[in-house]
């Protein structure tokens, strides 16, 4: 099975999947803690970064095709 990043939460007493996946018994898997406020951070980082493309790629920006694109 390859790798797949799912959010989830411990509600005090196991965790559990904030999405609906399949797993089978005794599927390994790795946990990573988060600190209190990181989806917070991350959502605040993805605008600013929607941000600074918006500005790089606004509506005054010319259009790039496959003839702008050179060959090594």
């Amino acid at each position: 099975m390859p790798a797949v990043t799912l959010k989830a939460h411990y509600d005090g007493r196991a965790i559990q999947l904030d999405e609906p996946f399949t797993l089978a018994p005794d599927t390994r898997l790795l946990v990573t803690v988060l600190e209190p406020g990181t989806d917070t951070t991350r959502a605040l980082w993805a605008t600013l970064s929607a941000r600074g493309l918006a500005r790089a790629y606004g509506d005054d920006e010319p259009e790039y095709g496959p003839d702008d694109l050179r060959q090594p």
